[in-house]
């Protein structure tokens, strides 16, 4: 289930939202005033960095 970010253009409150299908985006409402006047923002892509090679072995455990 993809989180999709939105903000209403009633009150302006920005929230996240999951969403089973993307026909179900019509279906969100404003948690703040309960409006369906949403937009869904536009969200940034997730990339990796340009070191391929780490994979965090240098964290340690707290204990």
């Amino acid at each position: 289930m993809p989180i999709y970010e939105f903000k209403c253009k009633e009150c302006g409150e920005e929230f996240e939202k999951f969403v089973i299908s993307y026909s179900q985006i019509g279906q969100v409402k404003c948690p703040k005033c309960d409006s369906n006047n949403v937009v869904k923002k536009v969200s940034a892509c997730a990339v990796g960095g340009s070191d391929s090679g780490s994979s965090g072995g240098s964290c340690t455990a707290f204990g």
